[in-house]
């Protein structure tokens, strides 16, 4: 393989429960669990992402409410293969990314989901990650693989959905302090009652971080109120979301620079940094119409206002940028799930889903007091996407499930450029079909098998035509597969072996500093990897764990514009990332963990004629006291040996962001 990467992290066995052991059962499927809560695939009620036979990984509570972090991103650094990109821009933090797509924005190919409502942006970023907060959280969702057929834009590498508290009756607060004079206050709460639930979360951050001029302060509330009537067999709802954002940019660095004083911040980047305000709004009906037909839909309302004043190098312009989104959808499906003689089970899902988008981008040369002097950018564009789906569950024997599913999608839109009109391509229709297959041997071996078509659109201005007489451009498919073994051989240890590929036809990369929103043709590329995932509860104390992705980018074919890049990798994926790490019940009151993480370097480019750069070695600990049923103490310490770690990007020389240095952090948690 040209470029290896390692990615992911092991799922811990629970300390309380062996978490396969619990029934004597077939495994049917390929999703794995990190925490203490395992949930099987359902044979009643709609089908989830746990029927699905492709690499499923699940974060649960007791791995999320106690971590620190500024950026909720952050928590996806324990999911299995996802790679994280830090930016360490204020608002523009970070992203995640996962089967050998990188994070830099250009090809963004992650479809996010925050309590089954879409919440990409535009171009697929994912700024409504920060509406949320860890303790309000009940469980992160990534699915990795092209056979997952509920979900069609940005949905290339595969999906990841954030799921949080529903119901119940409790009140928690938790208090942090730390380095930086990092200060963080969550407080949640649920009230349930005669079937109304109300679920409330509100959260407040400051932290100066580690580099001088990159502040940040950050709020958020949520509000959950759903209603069930006394039959059990319907439920509405609806959700509120809001969150604010400001934060200081310290700017990128040379090389020299990065390493003679990592916490500086050059003059030229005094006056970088933005505001970010976010609004969602979703409504939730589902009804059993009857025990074996299921019926669920969402409505929502996405809103992005984001000012941001960015300056990238000494002596180039100072920018300012402000977008505005308005994102209006709807979803709905309908699962039957007869019982039927001529198969051991059959379930058929289909569903339809629309988004209709109002974007706004508009650039402004500006100087040191954000006062501008000329404009550089003004476009306002609809982008409307339609999409159905039906997808089956088959099992002609008690040990072979077959899962055949197709989806297509049409998108429509018109851009208005600086008074020029534009219209969309015409992409006509979007077909992917989809199957997956899995077979169990016992209930401690299965082997699962997936195929699949997604696609990616531009983003952007990209998306609309030149001129009338425009050719129209076809949207770049990828086509993946997968071939895994999920295995669970003692009450002790589980784990899963994939391996995978993708190849993508015309793929499609984002101008990122270009005035115009464009994109470029990156041509055909291939994508391929071995992921290697496993957990040991060694005793009734010690949990450990392990997983790694070994992947390999090529460029097949490259674009006209640069046909010498044909054979190069694809830039910035690491050769490898490994997490390992333990955690120690030491007394019924005291929990300690630690953890590696390591990343090899990459290319900064795809013509492959940079140094790489990006390897690193982190180490980081954490203990936690219960002092009492309700009051539990959390220390944690990271980066332990300081060592020195950067986020890398090309520009006429290499710019670089240096990443926190050693840290610690003290928590108290109020459970009342």
């Amino acid at each position: 393989m040209k470029s290896i990467k390692v990615a992911g992290l092991g799922l811990l066995l629970s300390q309380t429960i062996n978490v396969y052991a619990a029934e004597n059962r077939l495994i049917d499927d390929a999703s794995l669990s990190l925490g203490s809560l395992v949930v099987s695939s359902d044979s009643t009620g709609p089908l989830t992402s746990r029927n699905l036979s492709t690499s499923v990984d699940v974060l649960n509570q007791d791995r999320i409410e106690d971590q620190n972090v500024n950026y909720t991103w952050q928590l996806f650094d324990q999911m299995p293969g996802v790679m994280l990109t830090q930016f360490g821009m204020g608002n523009e933090s970070g992203k995640i990314s996962f089967r050998g797509f990188n994070g830099e924005g250009e090809v963004n190919a992650v479809k996010l989901l925050i309590d089954g409502i879409p919440s990409n942006q535009n171009s697929g970023n994912m700024p409504y990650l920060e509406l949320l907060t860890p303790l309000e959280i009940e469980s992160i969702e990534v699915v990795r693989g092209t056979n997952d057929p509920r979900y069609g834009l940005h949905n290339i590498a595969g999906n990841a959905g954030i799921y949080t508290h529903q119901g119940g009756n409790y009140n928690k607060a938790r208090v942090t302090y730390g380095s930086y004079a990092t200060r963080n206050v969550q407080f949640v709460s649920g009230i349930e009652n005669n079937g109304f639930s109300q679920n409330y979360a509100i959260s407040y951050l400051n932290s100066n971080r580690y580099r001088h001029h990159s502040d940040i302060e950050k709020s958020t509330f949520s509000g959950k109120w759903f209603y069930t009537p006394n039959s059990g067999r319907a439920q509405v709802g609806l959700i509120v979301r809001h969150g604010k954002a400001e934060g200081e940019e310290a700017g990128y660095l040379t090389r020299a620079e990065a390493h003679d004083d990592p916490e500086q911040s050059r003059p030229h980047n005094k006056a970088d940094g933005g505001d970010r305000m976010m609004n969602q709004f979703s409504a939730h009906l589902d009804i059993d119409i009857t025990d074996n037909l299921f019926w669920t839909s969402k409505a929502y309302l996405n809103e992005l206002d984001e000012d941001r004043y960015v300056t990238f190098a000494a002596g180039g312009n100072h920018n300012e940028r402000l977008t505005e989104e308005e994102h209006k959808g709807a979803l709905t499906t309908l699962t039957w799930r007869p019982d039927v003689s001529w198969a051991h089970e059959f379930s058929l899902m289909g569903g339809l889903s629309a988004e209709w988008q109002n974007n706004e981008s508009r650039r402004y040369i500006v100087d040191l007091d954000r006062n501008r002097t000329s404009e550089t950018r003004n476009q306002n564009f609809d982008f409307d996407i339609y999409g159905g789906f039906i997808q089956a569950i088959y099992k002609p024997t008690e040990k072979l499930k077959i899962v055949p599913a197709f989806r297509v999608d049409r998108v429509r839109g018109s851009l208005n450029d600086n008074g020029t009109h534009r219209d969309i391509n015409d992409y006509g229709n979007i077909n992917q079909p989809k199957l997956s297959a899995v077979y169990s041997f016992n209930d401690q071996y299965a082997v699962y098998t997936n195929w699949g078509k997604t696609f990616q659109v531009a983003s952007g201005a990209a998306s609309y035509k030149q001129n009338t007489l425009s050719n129209d451009l076809d949207a770049s498919i990828n086509e993946g597969w997968e071939v895994g073994l999920k295995f669970t051989p003692t009450d002790w240890l589980n784990g899963r072996v994939a391996v995978w590929q993708q190849v993508a036809d015309g793929e499609f990369k984002t101008k990122l500093g270009d005035a115009n929103n464009d994109s470029e043709n990156i041509g055909k590329t291939q994508r391929r990897g071995i992921d290697f995932q496993f957990n040991a509860q060694a005793t009734n104390k010690l949990g450990l764990w392990f997983a790694a992705s070994f992947q390999d980018s090529e460029i097949l074919k490259a674009g006209a514009d640069k046909p010498l890049n044909k054979g190069n990798e694809i830039d910035h994926v690491p050769h490898y990332l490994i997490d390992a790490g333990a955690d120690y019940q030491a007394t019924p009151k005291l929990k300690l963990s630690s953890w590696v993480s390591a990343q090899d370097d990459a290319y900064l480019n795809q013509e492959n004629n940079t140094n790489k750069y990006g390897q690193y070695v982190l180490v980081n600990a954490s203990a936690s006291y219960a002092l009492t049923e309700k009051v539990r103490l959390d220390l944690e310490l990271k980066n332990i040996f300081d060592r020195y770690y950067e986020y890398v990007w090309m520009n006429s020389e290499s710019m670089h962001s240096p990443g926190d240095g050693r840290s610690i952090y003290g928590s108290i948690q109020y459970d009342f």
